[in-house]
């Protein structure tokens, strides 16, 4: 007895709950890597109302003073629940204090200004990179047990800050932009002439860093900022409520310990421009499920920070699971990249359906990220009408990859993707089925993919890679070969189907092709 429970001790004084008192057990089963078993912070019974504090639900009164008047005098007594009642609860941007649980009852929406006086420059990181962005309507940063959670809704009013290509919409929703005002110019909305000078000069933007204060105000309007943003905290709980209409990225955790995201909803027009649902960057211990993603970028993203700046930050995104998620629009259902320098590992992914995105599993980086990718595993995935590659490595992912002939030196900004699971992947009428397309100077390695049915338009393609297993897979295409071959070293395709109407099953290409059938 006495030496279970210095076991027990000692697992608590890590930070470590122990197993039968996390919410989460189930999900640990099997898990093949080590990750300490997480829970929800306990906020205790202390509770109050933003009415107590001044604010009126009525859509129309400006409550910034009250909630945050009220974040920081319930910390102070030692944290608890803000309750927020039913009402459109109008606001500026909310700062977060240590030991709150800000908690929407059913029937009740925080809806953010359109003011964009009330969000002042800060410097911050996004994309990756230190720079200036408009304060997050939601931020917190160096806190410990915060929550926001319930069964109401978070809007923030992204329509007021994103600029729109014609082109993403429909009639309907291009009039309802042109009756906001601003301008278009060359078939695309902007909210201001000011963010349209934003764009402009984007391509000399560079990294934003070296950007001073002077010259970022001059274009304030350009630097959309992510909706909810939590920097630097530990044990933080997302659940239940429902986030939509982001400015830009959706739900930013950086550099957090502890992190549980469940049962929420995520959702931006089809036509926003970078509005990924959920950023996980450089986090560690992290649960994300039952939740379901409908935006217009990327859906479950896993990062770690963009080229050197990533890389001097050296930390990676570790010890995530990812269970019972579903995605419908976005550009990929779940996403390790681009930006994934300081490195991504032990991650796993299972039950998830992605119906309608634009690519189903999605590794994306180039020359210049540096940072390793490994020890990933994906079992039970369903994709139904993936408009392009069902499952895709792409180490070219922007123009700074280079010619793809091109055989660049291996240094410390060349990206590593190895030892990669993925079992039990059923796919339905995608554009591609798989792709590999590795580096010359850094192949992708030792991934396997097994138990698993694709049908597409067409084929796949396994290019730059070495040390693949394909066991019991099944790729069936309406046009061109099932698969294409090109410079794969110590590939098995064992148990494989491979459908083509044409005849041509495989096509092998290139001299350095060795294939296992």
């Amino acid at each position: 007895m006495k030496k279970i429970l210095i076991t027990l001790s000692l697992l608590l004084g890590a930070g470590f709950h122990a197993l039968a008192l996390s919410d989460y057990q189930e999900l640990y089963k099997d898990l093949p890597f080590e990750m300490p078993v997480i829970s929800r912070p306990d906020f205790g019974q202390r509770s109050v109302s933003v009415v107590d504090y001044g604010a009126v639900g009525d859509g129309a009164t400006l409550n910034t003073e009250a909630f945050n008047k009220a974040m920081k005098e319930l910390s102070a007594l030692g944290g608890g629940t803000l309750e927020v009642p039913v009402g459109v609860w109008l606001t500026g941007p909310i700062e977060f204090c240590s030991g709150i649980n800000l908690h929407l009852e059913r029937g009740a929406i925080i809806s953010f200004s359109t003011d964009k006086n009330l969000y002042p420059l800060k410097s911050v990181a996004y994309e990756g990179f230190e720079g200036y962005r408009c304060a997050s309507p939601i931020y917190g940063e160096n806190l410990t047990d915060v929550a926001i959670t319930g069964q109401g809704i978070i809007d923030g009013n992204g329509d007021a800050w994103r600029y729109v290509r014609r082109n993403k919409t429909n009639g309907d929703q291009w009039k309802r932009l042109l009756a906001q005002g601003g301008l278009v110019d060359n078939d695309t909305w902007y909210p201001s002439e000011e963010y349209r000078r934003g764009m402009d000069q984007r391509n000399g933007l560079g990294n934003q860093s070296a950007i001073s204060c002077e010259d970022a105000l001059a274009i304030k309007d350009f630097f959309r900022p992510n909706m909810v943003k939590f920097v630097n905290c530990r044990n933080l709980l997302l659940e239940g409520v429902l986030f939509q209409n982001s400015p830009a990225w959706t739900l930013h955790p950086l550099m957090c310990e502890n992190v549980i995201i469940d049962n929420v909803y995520v959702k931006n027009p089809v036509y926003s421009q970078n509005t990924d649902a959920m950023d996980i960057e450089s986090c560690r211990n992290v649960i994300f499920t039952r939740t379901t993603l409908d935006v217009g970028d990327d859906a479950i993203c896993i990062k770690s920070g963009k080229d050197l700046v990533g890389r001097k930050r050296a930390k990676p995104t570790e010890n995530v699971i990812v269970s019972g998620c579903r995605v419908f629009e976005g550009h990929g259902g779940f996403v390790v990249g681009s930006e994934m320098s300081g490195g991504v590992r032990n991650i796993r992914v299972t039950d998830c359906e992605f119906a309608g995105t634009d690519v189903g599993l999605r590794f994306k980086s180039n020359r210049g990220r540096g940072g390793i990718v490994e020890n990933i595993y994906i079992d039970n995935i369903n994709m139904l009408n993936i408009s392009n590659e069902a499952l895709l490595f792409d180490l070219y992912y922007s123009a700074n990859g280079g010619p793809k002939t091109d055989v660049a030196e291996v240094n410390e900004g060349t990206p590593c993707f190895r030892n990669i699971n993925i079992n039990g992947v059923t796919s339905a009428a995608s554009g591609i089925s798989v792709k590999f397309n590795g580096l010359p100077e850094m192949p992708i390695e030792n991934i396997t993919l097994s138990n698993s049915s694709m049908t597409s338009r067409q084929g796949g393609l396994l290019a730059e890679s070495k040390h693949i297993r394909f066991d019991n897979v099944s790729i069936s295409v309406t046009e061109g070969p099932a698969l294409i071959v090109r410079n794969v070293s110590d590939a098995s395709l064992t148990n494989c189907r491979f459908n083509s109407p044409s005849g041509d099953a495989v096509t092998f290409e290139g001299t350095n092709t060795e294939v296992e059938m």
